[in-house]
């Protein structure tokens, strides 16, 4: 299910922005509000969604919520205006952001708690693998260039969620969570301050993901004296990167304190990568600076991964077994509040201030990975072990 949704996500990345500018005819200020709104949205969307898999079922929920994003990407095919595409994006971003935690769910019924960790890296190295194939293909229809082609496109990302659907179908059956008990509020994760901190923080750490799509393009055209090919070639060193490696760097982290040394471990790794991506804009020859761009993304590419494990790990760990769809419907909110606000983060630090900016960037997330630590501590004090929350739905029915 995983890859066939990433195939298609990977070709519509590639094409989304020329096929909303030269077949839909927006600007670029318009696609920039709407997709802002949209994932604005979706991350609100994604708590009910997920307490919605808790109490119908996981599975089902995931089915139906797999079907809603074909639905999404498949009326891009006729849209040809901007409230028609505002409407679009945000039915994209809600169904996208509540399947991902649907699907979390469904993972914690089938998959016994030691082992959630593995099998999303396993997932995550499957979801570049998707997302390389499907950028290639989105390269052909760039290629080419004909409306056509980008409505192949468009068709192919629909297409993959169906598919996506039919796989999710295939699984065994999670039984939905207990109602609620007299006195609980609907969404009890609103209301779990030490949650809440661990999920600030981890959206804090997420601000690194428009690094390689965004802001290390910019700094490379206007700060360095690099070719601007690199640029690709960083992107795919990272996604092969994540494919070798993510399985292996994930193996350790078993528990909430394995967790913790990851996320330590990624942020010092990460101030690295920082400074490394500073230096790189001080006067060479372009192919020095394009060295310590590379060396820069290697490191950046072992902080993710060891970052991802250890955030994987707590999110899970952290929230109660009846309640997994909710807790990681509010965990996920980290990635669209990256892709909204990191951009603009992002550029204005590091494109205004230059290297005090990036020197300040990684001492902000070197500050936020140790933090996690003692916010984790402080929400497994309130449940009075290591993850004992999401041990006791470890045997749920259907358990793989």
């Amino acid at each position: 299910a995983q890859l066939s949704n990433s195939v298609g996500d990977g070709a519509y990345y590639v094409c989304s922005a020329l096929y909303f500018t030269r077949v839909v005819g927006l600007s670029p200020a318009q696609i920039g509000l709407g997709l802002t709104l949209a994932w604005a949205v979706g991350s609100v969307a994604g708590v009910p969604l997920g307490a919605l898999a808790d109490r119908r079922g996981p599975r089902g929920t995931s089915v139906l919520l797999a079907l809603a994003t074909a639905a999404s990407v498949a009326s891009f095919l006729f849209i040809r205006s901007f409230p028609a595409f505002l409407c679009a994006v945000v039915l994209y971003a809600v169904s996208q952001c509540g399947l991902a935690a649907a699907r979390q769910a469904l993972l914690a019924g089938l998959v016994a708690p030691q082992e959630r960790t593995g099998v999303l890296a396993h997932l995550q190295s499957t979801l570049n693998a998707g997302l390389a194939l499907g950028a290639a293909l989105g390269g052909l229809a760039l290629g080419a260039g004909t409306e056509r082609a980008y409505l192949v496109v468009f068709a192919l990302d629909a297409v993959s969620f169906l598919v996506c659907a039919a796989v999710l179908r295939g699984l065994p059956p999670v039984a939905p969570a207990p109602g609620r008990s007299a006195g609980e509020p609907r969404l009890a994760v609103l209301r779990d301050r030490p949650y809440a901190l661990v999920t600030l923080l981890n959206a804090v750490l997420l601000l690194r993901m428009p690094l390689l799509s965004l802001a290390i393009p910019l700094w490379i055209a206007e700060r360095t004296q690099a070719p601007g090919w690199l640029v690709s070639a960083l992107f795919v060193l990272n996604t092969l990167a994540v494919m070798l490696f993510q399985v292996r760097l994930a193996r350790p982290v078993t528990d909430l304190d394995s967790a913790g040394r990851a996320l330590r471990s990624s942020g010092v790794v990460m101030a690295l990568s920082c400074g490394v991506f500073a230096v790189s804009a001080l006067p060479s020859s372009g192919w020095l600076s394009a060295v310590l761009l590379v060396a820069g993304a290697v490191l950046l590419s072992d902080a993710e991964m060891r970052q991802s494990a250890g955030s994987w790990q707590i999110g899970f760990s952290l929230a109660p077994a009846e309640r997994i769809g909710q807790y990681q419907g509010f965990f996920g909110t980290g990635v669209p509040v990256a892709r909204t606000l990191g951009p603009l983060l992002l550029t204005a630090l590091l494109l205004m201030w230059g290297i005090p900016g990036w020197l300040l960037l990684g001492g902000l997330l070197l500050a936020a990975s140790f933090a996690m630590g003692p916010a984790a501590r402080w929400a497994r004090g309130r449940t009075g072990d290591d993850g004992g929350r999401a041990h006791a739905g470890a045997a749920s029915p259907g358990l793989s």
